[in-house]
């Protein structure tokens, strides 16, 4: 992949949404449409981004049953997103079905613990043991179950490489800076994730908040 960074467009207005990727489209190589844009948009919205000829990350992270989930995937083939995302803790079964149901050329991808999370969050649900060790766990499931490849932060994504030589690697909540804002607890920047293994960079408001979004996509692509 040229360019493995995907743009997250969680922006509510459709048009907005457009007007921002079609700004920095030459120094981006997709787009990630989360849970708030397919809520606001829905199939149509996909379309109208799909129009401007990037590859879609399709980032809904189903978790359900596993007929349930096989069956929200193969409804979404119409849509031919290039990634698309389930919870790896649905378990074996669901991430088996969910990537017998999508389409040939779609990856299908685990999340493994979001990176807003940190350990004293994954105490409160009952979790034991570090982020690090749960992503691991959760990565041997979703190779195990077939799946392409996982979703995790930065600070694993070396780790999970290095047991997982041929998997994709999408990393989420990356700042330039290295610091950790808003929501993000566990962060690092573009170039490290790129160097330590991960094959696409999620990368949101870093990009979408800035002053000039087209000048910081140019900053964080001069860094890879």
């Amino acid at each position: 992949m040229s360019n493995p960074v995907y743009l997250a467009l969680d922006v509510p207005q459709l048009d907005a949404a457009k007007a921002l990727a079609e700004k920095v489209r030459g120094h981006i190589g997709g787009v990630k449409l989360g849970l708030e844009f397919f809520c606001a948009h829905g199939a149509h919205g996909v379309h109208e981004i799909a129009h401007l000829g990037l590859p879609i990350f399709l980032d809904l992270k189903l978790h359900d049953i596993p007929n349930t989930v096989a069956g929200a995937m193969h409804s979404l083939h119409v849509l031919e997103p290039a990634i698309m995302t389930v919870h790896a803790s649905g378990g074996r079964a669901m991430m088996e079905d969910a990537k017998a149901a999508a389409g040939e050329n779609t990856k299908v991808v685990a999340v493994t613990m979001l990176t807003s999370l940190d350990e004293r969050d994954m105490q409160r649900t009952g979790i034991e043991g570090t982020p690090h060790d749960h992503v691991m766990r959760l990565a041997e499931l979703a190779e195990a179950s077939g799946l392409d490849g996982i979703v995790c932060s930065g600070k694993e994504v070396k780790s999970v490489h290095d047991q997982w030589k041929n998997g994709f690697f999408v990393v989420p909540g990356l700042r330039p800076g290295g610091k950790a804002t808003g929501d993000q607890k566990r962060v690092v920047t573009p170039r490290q994730a790129r160097d330590d293994g991960a094959s696409v960079l999620v990368i949101g408001r870093p990009i979408s908040k800035a002053d000039d979004p087209l000048q910081a996509a140019r900053d964080i692509e001069a860094t890879l």
